[in-house]
């Protein structure tokens, strides 16, 4: 037990010299419940191959977030967050806040989509791999969005905040196909993703927005809907920005206009495989920095986790090289 945390705080073994200070965040609600499933072959495979490592377990939404905090604060060096998307992006966004330039950041595959981790070169289900690749400690800088823009996470509506996302942030049809997979019962994985985005397809009423960077803007115009990636997939595979690179020192927006439904599943289709870019109905933008305007503030996704902004205006920007991530010698 680790005095003065929660109670859900254990230790594993005793801190060695010669290795990062660890500290693991499970998130057992993370891939709609099935993270906790997987959580004790982690710690097994943990206790064996890092018997340095310390964990705490989310007991609440959004909990992560100050489980990383106190991490930071007690001085870990490497800090690790199993889950899925939406689980990596609290903490990796809490570590980029801390400004502390010593502290690595470490993911465990455990959640629906596994995005970021895709770009990164882990594979979803291997939890064997991702726990011997976090203790060989081979790490890389990679890029990371700041939304400055103030925005609040519907598990926390009072705590208007900036915020940085390692994958992307997303508007419009994406929103809607967040919206109904949390309404879905009998689905997971990959197939949870693609059933509701075709429904959507049907009912989606589309998104109304502008965009301006550095080689001009566009006009408020209606689409099926926008992302703005740092890495390359979303949505459990899809490549939406296929040259995108989690540390080329770009983001990539993707805007796909508007189109009937069967217009709207051809560009489905196509961008299951990466080929939505050739359609002329899709343009893909990439710049440093980004400036978006809404109607009104807009509903959004960040990695994974839905938010309000407090404005219909929002800057987007890259911070290249922000964060230090354990990853495969060889990776995507």
């Amino acid at each position: 037990m680790v005095s003065g945390w929660y109670a859900d705080v254990r230790a594993v073994g005793d801190a060695l010299t010669g290795h990062r200070k660890t500290f693991v965040i499970f998130n057992p609600a993370s891939g709609r419940g099935r993270g906790a499933k997987r959580i004790a072959a982690y710690q097994a495979l943990l206790a064996e191959k890092m018997p340095h490592a310390q964990w705490g377990t989310t007991t609440r939404p959004g909990q992560e977030r100050d489980l990383a905090d106190r991490a930071l604060e007690s001085g870990y060096e490497l800090i690790v967050a199993a889950g899925g998307d939406g689980t990596w992006s609290n903490v990796a966004d809490r570590v980029v806040a801390s400004d502390r330039e010593d502290v690595v950041f470490g993911v465990l595959p455990n959640g629906t989509g596994n995005d970021f981790g895709r770009g990164l070169g882990f594979a979803p289900a291997d939890a064997a791999e991702a726990v011997r690749v976090l203790s060989e400690g081979h790490t890389r800088s990679v890029d990371v969005g700041r939304l400055d823009t103030t925005s609040a996470s519907e598990h926390r509506p009072e705590l208007l905040e900036p915020r940085h996302f390692i994958n992307l942030i997303g508007f419009g049809f994406d929103i809607a196909v967040i919206d109904a997979a949390a309404r879905a019962r009998f689905l997971k994985g990959e197939l949870l993703y693609k059933v509701t985005a075709l429904q959507q397809l049907f009912r989606f009423q589309g998104v109304r927005f502008g965009i301006e960077t550095s080689a001009g803007s566009r006009q408020d115009s209606l689409h099926l809907m926008l992302t703005v990636s740092n890495g390359r997939y979303f949505g459990g595979g899809f490549p939406i920005a296929p040259e995108a690179r989690i540390d080329d020192g770009l983001l990539h927006a993707c805007l796909i206009g508007d189109a009937p439904p069967l217009g709207r599943l051809k560009l489905f289709n196509l961008a299951e495989r990466g080929r939505h870019v050739l359609d002329p109905r899709v343009e893909i933008i990439s710049d440093t920095e980004m400036h978006l305007t809404f109607p009104d503030p807009p509903r959004f996704e960040v990695d994974g986790d839905v938010r309000n902004a407090a404005d219909s205006s929002l800057h987007v920007r890259l911070l290249p090289g922000a964060l230090q991530v354990v990853t495969p010698r060889v990776s995507a």
